[in-house]
């Protein structure tokens, strides 16, 4: 009973899934039976390159950071944070190379995996997920692209307003994904160091844009929050 409960469980993350959503459910059924449920447990770290470069992984529940370390210095850029919906690795499953990053679970992380080469056969047989791949490939570019841009071009204050507002709920207007998040984890997206995050948030606090509490933030003001995004490039949010 339980199996079957968590099977309809793993069927139903699988029908949200960005490149699955299309497949019918007799489909998906039958792609269900191929994966390898793994679960990978809190700020666990893989490194594993071996693995990610042979099997292409679903997210069913909680996030994962992608990131890269600067071996010298020890300081680290996070990508993305992937969660419910995400797969992983697009690179690995198009070139079949090994992808230089790491990847650390920010929560407990449920995963279903499938070998790369089994995934590309049913790639091959099933054109709708092909259909949605290269619009998710194109997702994550266009935040690589931003992150670039702001990194360069952006002051950090603004970088982090848009980080904020990136990651608010269109309908609750609640912040999600990034709300727990440590100062340190903060600034590992948006190229900068904890004590610059920490004294910019002190500010965005000071100026009634934000409440700040233990391990969680909230908007106070969405307008002044805007203000604040503002800047000679137009935030894509």
């Amino acid at each position: 009973m339980r199996r079957e409960k968590k099977r309809k469980k793993y069927l139903e993350a699988l029908k949200t899934n960005k490149l699955l959503k299309d497949l019918k459910e007799e489909d998906l059924v039958n792609f269900l039976n191929k994966l390898e449920e793994e679960i990978w447990p809190k700020t666990s770290c893989n490194v594993n390159k071996s693995r990610t470069s042979h099997y292409f992984h679903f997210i069913i529940s909680g996030r994962l950071k992608v990131y890269q370390v600067e071996r010298e210095t020890g300081r680290e850029f996070t990508f993305f944070i992937l969660r419910k919906g995400d797969a992983f690795d697009v690179l690995c499953l198009l070139d079949g190379c090994e992808h230089d990053v790491y990847y650390e679970t920010i929560d407990r992380v449920v995963l279903l995996s499938i070998p790369i080469v089994a995934m590309r056969d049913w790639i091959a047989k099933h054109p709708e997920i092909n259909k949605n791949l290269l619009p998710y490939l194109s997702h994550q570019m266009r935040i690589l692209e931003e992150y670039a841009s702001n990194v360069t071009l952006i002051d950090i204050s603004t970088r982090l307003a848009r980080l904020i507002l990136k990651n608010i709920n269109r309908e609750s207007h609640q912040l999600e994904l990034i709300n727990d998040l440590s100062n340190e984890e903060i600034a590992n997206l948006i190229g900068s160091t904890r004590a610059v995050v920490n004294r910019h948030l002190q500010q965005f606090k000071h100026d009634g844009i934000l409440s700040i509490g233990r391990e969680k933030v909230a908007i106070k003001d969405l307008d002044l929050l805007l203000e604040k995004a503002r800047s000679q490039f137009p935030p894509s949010f």
